[in-house]
C-alpha cells in the first residue's frame, strides 16, 4: 500500500531484490534478500544495507513532499550490529523530524527472527519539485 500515489520503479531495487511492502510518510516497509547482496566473506553487505534503508526512508520522505517538493538524501549514518549470512532482512522506516526542508526517518533492519541487523538514520533535503 503506498498511500494511493503511484511509486516511479527504481533499478536498484530490482537488482538487490528490494521489495516494498507498505509505503507512507509514516512508515515505509521493505525487504530484501541476503542471498546476491553480501562481501566476499558470505556476510550481508553493508552497503546493501545502506540502500535498503536510504531506499525506505526516501520513499516515506517523498510521500510527505509531495506534492510541491521533492527529497533528496543528504546525510546518512549506519550502524551494523550483527553479520547475516542467509535469509531475508526487513527494514522499517518510521520519521523523527519532518520540517518544510528537512525530513529525518530512523531505519531499523532485522534478520527473519526480528534481530536487530542495522540502525540507520537518513536525512532528506525537501526542495521544490521544479
Amino acid at each position: 500500500m503506498t498511500d494511493g500515489v503511484d511509486l516511479p520503479q527504481a533499478p536498484i531495487h530490482e537488482r538487490l531484490g528490494i521489495t516494498i511492502l507498505e509505503a507512507s510518510p509514516d512508515r515505509c516497509v521493505g525487504t530484501m534478500p541476503v542471498e546476491g547482496n553480501t562481501q566476499p566473506f558470505g556476510l550481508l553487505h553493508g552497503g546493501a544495507s545502506c540502500v535498503l534503508a536510504e531506499s525506505l526512508a526516501s520513499i516515506a520522505a517523498t510521500l510527505y513532499a509531495r506534492p510541491d517538493r521533492v527529497a533528496l538524501g543528504v546525510d546518512l549514518n549506519a550502524t551494523h550490529h550483527r553479520a547475516v549470512r542467509s535469509g531475508v532482512v526487513r527494514g522499517v522506516a518510521t520519521p523523527i523530524h519532518r520540517g518544510r526542508t528537512t525530513a529525518t526517518y530512523d531505519v531499523v533492519i532485522t534478520d527473519e527472527e526480528d534481530r536487530r541487523v542495522c540502525t540507520v538514520r537518513l536525512t532528506c533535503h525537501l526542495r521544490p519539485a521544479t
